[in-house]
């Protein structure tokens, strides 16, 4: 749990996920801490429901304020004055609801302030004409801050990659996924997994809890220094390989998640490897068309061909920046089309996800969406991330995969998730139009809430939830 960071704090690291259960170990140990202690540990919440905006001096972004407690509830009875301040070329227009009663309002272009009411208040901000960033903040006195970084953009008129008609691959199975890229470090430090008092493999307890699909992410050279693992390189092509023919052995179905980068792509930062730094444009192309189709061709080789693949990893705000940023639409979509085109060339059977954050966030994943639409990129499946911090409520997710479903040829699924796992589940099996797939946990072997506890003993969540998950939605 993360209380001022963007999503992906949360993935940085192995330690950090550690520091935050010991975080909230802490919390619960020191019977002795005073009140206001234990308040300076809870925080403003602020979720976007569009983190990308047109800069036309009229788009406008709304942005629900909650405060939540250590544990990440919603605290409603909450009335803390909150201020707000804005950085960028937009404005402050509206804070809702108008409690007339509250004499410390105010209301300016780039700073605001004015007390929660019942526990929320909605923000409205609305764009420049400034192609940028903007970032907005939100800081109470007794509250850890919430912020967040939203991108002005001018999308331009679009040009298609391709004329060919593209018809979507359906996903026949039903998924009941996860994420464990993090396993081989893990067992590198000597890490055991156990069921019911009896050891195992973690990918062999997992198989016969309920799962099927395993994801994994790589990353070009994470190895180096300032790589995802450097000098270890775990989540390289050689780990891969070794981790993709325990999945096939195990009977499982395999992700496959390319960041394209040397560490963490989300949206935040999506960072060219350094073997590409200083490419033109058709040679960056090229590059990860190479790069894409020799990965997939070394699994291939061995067997272990990706049944599903993500060509880039939560792409909302773009991939391989500068040149693939959001607001280089154009250029995004080519480099997708790069990476799609060695996919099906290597393996046409091969399902293409494009994975966005955008869970419960519908306008922006509709503009996204739209975007590739109107330039006839290629791809299976619509893949969102769900974190109710940053991504809305379970009601947000639920509307937007059943519009998403309705507006597009494709089916959509979850792709990252750890929260509220029978929701989200019985949302995500449930997509109306026959588009629902399934979906993935994000590193349930080493995350907060995980389906293994921290000496690698199976818990409730592997030994009663999932198996309950996988028999309710018929998970081969």
């Amino acid at each position: 749990m993360r209380l001022h960071k963007t999503i992906k704090s949360m993935k940085t690291s192995a330690q950090f996920l550690t520091g935050l259960v010991l975080s909230a170990i802490l919390f619960f140990s020191f019977s002795n801490v005073d009140a206001q202690q234990r308040r300076l540990r809870s925080g403003v919440q602020i979720t976007p429901y569009k983190t990308t905006v047109i800069a036309n001096g009229k788009d406008e972004i709304s942005i629900r304020v909650v405060a939540i407690d250590p544990m990440g509830a919603e605290m409603k009875g909450a009335n803390n004055l909150i201020k707000f301040s804005l950085q960028g070329d937009a404005k402050i227009t509206a804070i809702k609801p108008d409690n007339t009663a509250d004499a410390d309002k105010k209301l300016g272009d780039t700073s605001a302030q004015a007390h929660l009411v019942n526990g929320i208040l909605w923000v409205t901000l609305t764009s420049g004409t400034t192609i940028g960033h903007l970032k907005f903040e939100a800081k109470s006195d007794t509250l850890f801050a919430g912020s967040t970084e939203i991108h002005e953009i001018q999308p331009g008129k679009p040009h298609p990659v391709t004329m060919a008609k593209y018809v979507p691959k359906k996903v026949t199975d039903k998924i009941l996924g996860a994420d464990i890229s993090f396993l081989p470090e893990l067992e590198s430090r000597g890490m055991k997994f156990s069921d019911n008092g009896t050891p195992g493999d973690a990918i062999e307890i997992m198989k016969a809890h309920g799962f099927n699909y395993i994801r994994l992410r790589i990353f070009n050279e994470p190895a180096n220094p300032k790589g995802y693992s450097p000098n270890k390189g775990f989540c390289d092509l050689a780990h891969t390989e070794a981790m993709a023919k325990r999945i096939k052995a195990s009977g499982m179905k395999f992700l496959l998640d390319f960041h394209y980068s040397d560490y963490w792509a989300d949206p935040q930062q999506q960072n060219k490897p350094a073997a590409w730094v200083g490419q033109d444009f058709t040679t960056l192309k090229k590059s990860l068309h190479d790069y894409t189709a020799k990965v997939m061709q070394a699994l291939k080789d061995q067997g272990t061909t990706p049944d599903m693949v993500q060509v880039g990893n939560e792409i909302n705000h773009g991939m391989v920046w500068p040149d693939g940023a959001i607001n280089n639409l154009d250029s995004l979509a080519q480099l997708i089309y790069a990476g799609v085109t060695a996919v099906k060339e290597v393996s046409p059977s091969t399902t293409v996800m494009l994975h966005i954050a955008l869970g419960g966030q519908n306008p922006e994943a509709r503009f996204f969406l739209d975007n590739m639409k109107a330039r006839n990129v290629p791809f299976d499946v619509i893949g969102l991330s769900y974190y109710p911090r940053w991504h809305g409520t379970i009601e947000d997710l639920k509307n937007n995969m059943a519009d998403l479903a309705k507006r597009y040829p494709q089916q959509v699924m979850v792709a990252e998730y750890s929260q509220l796992k029978r929701e989200v589940n019985d949302i995500a099996f449930n997509v109306p139009n026959g588009k629902a797939v399934g979906s993935f946990i994000w590193e349930p072997i080493s995350s907060w809430e995980g389906i293994f506890d921290r000496k690698g003993v199976a818990n409730q969540y592997m030994d009663v939830v999932y198996p309950e998950i996988a028999k309710k939605y018929d998970v081969k």
